[in-house]
């Protein structure tokens, strides 16, 4: 009877510690951030840019503008809502104040991350090209945005936060 008694007790143990492992991987996280990555391509004239930002925050902040919930794993329906969002909150201008136009390429979903792919044609070196970068402030208070910028094998940091939304690129 004790052995049995004991097999219950740990298996009511290992039921109980599965399960808190399983609620808390549900848990939000406790920081809102993105983090994009810039390459200068010089043979397409072009700023690659991939953007990692978290899929909840991204979910919110589109269902938030769009007025209805959108999920990132709608493939067929939530990439024009992706695009139309960063010409919004993820801007480039050059020397002169044009904005730059976005050039989706698409996006990759993992657990909890996806990974926004696009690119930005630009008709001069990026050195001088001004950052607006205003990626989920509207959601989120605590935003913090990391853009790295990656030209002729430098590479330079810029930290986007609500008081601090434009930067200009200078290698």
């Amino acid at each position: 009877m004790n052995n049995s008694l004991g097999k219950h007790r740990f298996l009511l143990t290992l039921g109980l510690v599965f399960s808190i492992f399983i609620l808390s991987s549900f848990r939000k996280h406790e920081f809102h951030s993105s983090l994009a990555e810039i390459h200068y391509n010089p043979a397409t004239k072009s700023l690659e840019v991939s953007l990692r930002v978290f899929s909840d925050d991204l979910e919110t902040a589109l269902s938030k503008e769009n007025k209805r919930t959108l999920k990132v794993e709608d493939n067929a329906t939530i990439d024009p809502f992706i695009k139309q969002y960063l010409s919004r909150h993820f801007v480039l201008t050059d020397t002169k104040n044009a904005r730059k136009s976005i050039n989706w390429v698409g996006k990759e979903i993992t657990v909890d991350v996806t990974w926004l792919y696009f690119e930005v044609p630009v008709t001069e070196e990026p050195n001088g090209l001004k950052i607006n970068n205003t990626l989920l402030f509207e959601s989120f208070d605590d935003q913090v945005n990391i853009v790295n910028v990656i030209y002729k094998s430098q590479k330079k940091t810029y930290l986007f936060k609500s008081d601090q939304t434009t930067q200009t690129i200078e290698l």
